[in-house]
């Protein structure tokens, strides 16, 4: 498998996995809010590649990308805004692998705490994060499609 910095061409595979892991995931979302939202997050405006302390990574294996994560640093702390592995390659040790190298990345960008932010209903993120040795933090809210969400953070000082 091969984790490097993703391109403006990958945003189809991109869109792809998102799509697959969010109707895979969160059964407290109508198909169709997870259809829109994904369209509508998942661009190459709403992750610009080139902004400042933006890192977008992909994970590819035989030529097909199975994962990818998006995170932002600003300051001394960088948060996680995306990390999706396809339904069928969960547990082999991808999003780990994608956490290790963001990281890396991340230190280049001198963070001291990187945020991990999720559905506070989604168990599975939350064991991911706490495996990595992040810890709850605070609780948030996002909203989408007009309605209101409860959100985990998790943290993890570096």
């Amino acid at each position: 498998m091969t984790v490097r910095s993703a391109a403006a061409d990958d945003f189809d595979a991109i869109k792809a996995i998102a799509r697959e892991t969010w109707h895979a995931t969160y059964d407290e979302l109508e198909s169709e809010v997870i259809d829109r939202t994904v369209d509508d997050w998942y661009t190459d405006d709403s992750m610009p590649l080139e902004a400042p302390g933006t890192v977008v990574l992909v994970a590819e294996r035989g030529g097909e990308i199975v994962g990818f994560t998006h995170a932002v640093a600003q300051g001394e702390r960088a948060d996680v805004l995306r990390m999706y592995v396809h339904p069928d390659h969960q547990g082999e040790g991808i999003g780990t692998e994608l956490h290790e190298r963001l990281l890396a990345e991340l230190e280049a960008h001198d963070v001291d705490e990187v945020r991990a932010l999720d559905f506070a209903f989604n168990d599975a993120s939350r064991r991911f994060y706490e495996g990595l040795g992040f810890e709850r933090a605070d609780s948030g809210e996002v909203v989408i499609d007009g309605e209101s969400y409860d959100e985990a953070v998790y943290a993890l000082e570096l």
